[in-house]
């Protein structure tokens, strides 16, 4: 039954199929859009509701992909209102989040997730979604190396996840072990990458927070086989350009942008200096904060404005549309939805860390459920509702 109601909502879309975003020079409705968003409507505006009929969507208990970093209820946090918040956009609302949709849309084909840990945290709730839709003796789930795979048999569909922070190829393309420190990455071509994104029938791209762990970036020119290779350092907004240029490039060259899709997820904020929303106590981050900010007209986040700017223009260059998922904002308004000391630690706390816990909250990683399945219903939205204008 639930698959005949999904049909028949499909089926009703139909004619407004032609309102929705159209594939380059009109050739078409976009692929998987089964209406079209309201205009005018700017998701990327609006507030937090406190809906505790309707939130969370899901319960961290009963979702067995959350990896230990991201589970706060599991590791101690006292209190839960982090999961009871909306994203109320102004003029308009965001669809229902609808599992059975969603899986019957993806029959037969294959989404991938590619970036850092902020992108898989919004993979893994994204399976959180959808996995109570689906029989338990219908899916799995494995991570071999820098892949994850979730399949869902009956729908002969997979949803992945694979582990590329820079996008190119990098020294910290180990999935377990690698750090921000002394970030070097490959200015050729990033075939070794590119070679598990081919055939994606959607893709979901983010990079933004290994970039601005300095102002300066390594690149190795040259093949691995080139007695000519050297090492240059360039500033990390220009070598992040190059790298979404190489992005741009392979699109063009193996997407079909009549049967695929491509988004780009903005950058994820942290909070990690209390001043910014007017906190003067020394030491003030996102420890101990219990509810979002409530005046985003004096915040002023740490969020990079001239790499947003660099992902909004090169974007725009692709001749594959590439649909710009724009969380940044109303993430930076989420102080109190980070994993803060409720997570695994893979070090010890020392003593004088425990005396001052600030010292070692995360300020960038979100507790799920919570802040990542927001950034879905946004990307469900412009998937099977998108606007005729893509890059948003």
């Amino acid at each position: 039954m639930k698959v005949l109601a999904v049909l028949a909502l499909v089926a009703a879309a139909a004619p407004f199929l032609r309102a929705a975003g159209q594939g380059e020079e009109g050739a078409g409705p976009l692929p998987f859009a089964v209406g079209a968003a309201p205009a005018g409507c700017d998701v990327a505006q609006g507030e937090w509701v406190r809906d505790d009929d309707a939130r969370p969507l899901y319960q961290e208990w009963e979702c067995p992909y959350i990896q230990p970093q991201l589970t706060c209820q599991a590791h101690g946090r006292p209190d839960k209102a982090y999961q009871s918040w909306r994203w109320q956009p102004r003029g308009c609302s965001l669809p229902s989040f609808n599992a059975t949709l969603m899986l019957e849309m993806l029959r037969g084909k294959r989404m991938l997730f590619v970036g850092d840990s902020l992108n898989r945290g919004q993979y893994v709730s994204l399976l959180c979604l959808l996995h109570r839709a689906i029989p338990d003796g219908a899916k799995s789930f494995e991570t071999v190396d820098s892949l994850s795979i979730f399949r869902a048999r009956d729908y002969d569909a997979t949803i992945e996840f694979y582990w590329a922070p820079m996008l190119a190829e990098s020294n910290s393309d180990d999935a377990v072990v690698h750090s921000a420190d002394d970030r070097l990455i490959r200015g050729a071509p990033m075939d070794r990458h590119s070679s598990f994104w081919k055939g994606a029938d959607v893709l979901v791209f983010n990079s933004y927070l290994w970039w601005v762990a300095g102002d300066k970036i390594q690149i190795l020119r040259g093949a691995d086989n080139d007695p000519s290779k050297d090492i240059v350092e360039m500033k990390s907004e220009e070598a992040y350009r190059l790298v979404l240029y190489q992005v741009v490039r392979w699109l063009e060259r193996n997407v079909d942008a009549k049967k695929s899709r491509v988004f780009f997820v903005t950058a994820s904020p942290t909070h990690t200096e209390g001043k910014a929303w007017g906190d003067k106590a020394e030491g003030a981050n996102c420890y101990g904060q219990t509810s979002p900010i409530s005046d985003g007209s004096s915040y002023r986040g740490s969020t990079s404005r001239e790499m947003l700017r660099v992902t909004e223009e090169v974007l725009a260059t692709s001749r594959v549309p590439v649909g710009l998922v724009n969380i940044t904002r109303l993430s930076e308004y989420r102080r109190d939805a980070h994993t803060q000391t409720y997570k695994k630690q893979w070090v010890e706390p020392t003593a004088e860390q425990r005396a001052d816990p600030r010292s070692y909250a995360d300020c960038t990683h979100w507790c799920l459920p919570g802040v990542p399945d927001t950034w879905n219903e946004l990307l469900y939205w412009k998937l099977f509702f998108p606007s005729n204008d893509q890059v948003l």
